[in-house]
């Protein structure tokens, strides 16, 4: 990369961490063309983006953003992951990370709370944002359906009754 490359790199990657949410750093120690493919493709369905970067230039691009707290885990073969949705990229990266032994995750921050390992796999243990989103749509549908049927029980036991009545003073009539 000549120097102009190496700016424009560095531009692109400060706009991405002032967008995001989430950073995951993961080491790819001996990964092949295949596993990074495979993990290119579990991100990307994860709404996550993948990137391989030099370090150097990483840590330029972090400096003076709210995810400058992981530049010390920018050490050896490194490279970034992140997404808006901070439980998605965690927990592609954590599943990724069972099935393949040369993909560790360092750490990562969670806008300017910086997570070691751990951090980021208790992350990965929640629900997603959509999961979250269905499970709020039920519980608020929930109630309104029972208010229908608390209020269309007395209405309909008020009709029994009168119907009673009619059917008793057709009764008393006959």
């Amino acid at each position: 990369m000549d120097r102009t490359e190496k700016r424009e790199f560095v531009a692109s990657l400060a706009s991405v961490f002032a967008e995001t949410s989430m950073v995951v750093v993961t080491q790819n120690k001996g990964m092949t063309v295949a596993d990074v493919t495979k993990l290119r493709r579990a991100m990307r369905a994860a709404g996550a983006d993948y990137k391989v970067a030099k370090n150097r230039l990483a840590i330029l691009a972090l400096d003076g953003t709210k995810f400058d707290g992981i530049a010390p885990l920018l050490k050896g073969p490194t490279a970034l992951a992140w997404s808006r949705d901070a439980v998605a990229v965690a927990k592609a990266s954590i599943e990724f990370a069972k099935t393949n032994d040369k993909f560790v995750v360092l750490g990562g921050a969670l806008g300017s709370q910086t997570l070691n390992a751990d951090g980021i796999k208790a992350l990965s243990e929640l629900p997603s944002l959509d999961t979250l989103r269905a499970g709020l749509l039920g519980m608020i549908s929930t109630p309104a359906t029972r208010i229908a049927g608390v209020l269309q029980a007395p209405a309909g036991q008020i009709a029994r009754v009168l119907a009673a009545f009619a059917d008793k003073d057709k009764a008393e009539a006959a």
